[in-house]
This record gives structure tokens, C-alpha cells and sequence, in this order.
């Protein structure tokens, strides 16, 4: 069996964190000074600076009961880009079910960059402007 790119094995880690909602993990493959872009204009898009900021995002993603499926990635020695499926697991109300690529820029086996391409901007928009109003 062929050995995993140590920058898929550093972005695996993430989402396994993300699945468990461990934020101390999470913060651990994480560079002090990361920026996190999240586009769109929802509350919570905007870029994101620093491990707090990066953390307390994903706490508000909380409210949506947010989960990740990684789907397919690529790498190189400075990057890992995946698409993955996202979706919401809300009771009584609408979710999310919804198509990402993010962009993994790697430095000194750290995240230190996530730019994030929706399958559909509006959306998304649509949806966090919702629940987050």
C-alpha cells in the first residue's frame, strides 16, 4: 500500500478533528498566523486571521450541526486542494447540502492558508444569512 503525501496526512487530520468537533486538534495543524477565506456575504464571510479567529468560526458553524465528507484531493509540496460535500443537520428546518473545493496552502507542516470556492454561492449566502440573522 502506497504511503499517504504527508500534506493529504496533515489535511486528513483536520477533518478527522472537524468530525470529532475537537478544536484543540484542530488548532494543532493549524500555523499561529493562518488565514482562513471565506467568501461570500453571510455574517460569517470574510477572512479569517490567526487560530482563535479560525476556531471560533468554526464554533459558530456549530449552530448548523456542520458536517464533511472529503470526496477527492490533490497535492503537492505546497498545496492540497479537495472537494468535498458539506451539509447542515438541522431539526425543522432547511439544510445545507452543498459541493466545496478549498485551497490548503502548507507551510512547515502547518495550514497556513484555506481559500474556500462553494458549489453555489447564493446559496450558501441564502442559507447562513438565515440562520445566522
Amino acid at each position: 500500500m502506497e504511503e499517504q503525501h504527508p500534506n493529504i496526512q496533515l489535511i486528513g487530520a483536520f477533518f478527522s478533528a472537524y468530525a470529532e468537533n475537537n478544536y484543540d486538534k484542530i488548532g494543532e495543524v493549524l500555523d499561529e498566523n493562518i488565514k482562513w477565506h471565506i467568501p461570500g456575504t453571510h455574517p460569517l464571510s470574510g477572512t479569517k486571521v490567526g487560530i482563535e479567529s479560525v476556531l471560533e468560526y468554526f464554533q459558530q458553524l456549530g449552530k448548523g450541526s456542520f458536517k464533511a465528507e472529503p470526496i477527492v484531493m490533490g497535492v503537492n509540496e505546497n498545496f492540497v486542494i479537495d472537494c468535498h460535500r458539506n451539509w447542515s443537520n438541522l431539526e425543522n428546518e432547511e439544510n445545507l447540502n452543498n459541493m466545496s473545493c478549498l485551497l490548503w496552502k502548507i507551510g512547515n507542516g502547518k495550514i497556513v492558508e484555506v481559500h474556500n470556492f462553494p458549489e453555489n454561492q447564493q446559496i450558501v449566502d441564502s442559507f447562513f444569512s438565515k440562520l445566522y440573522s
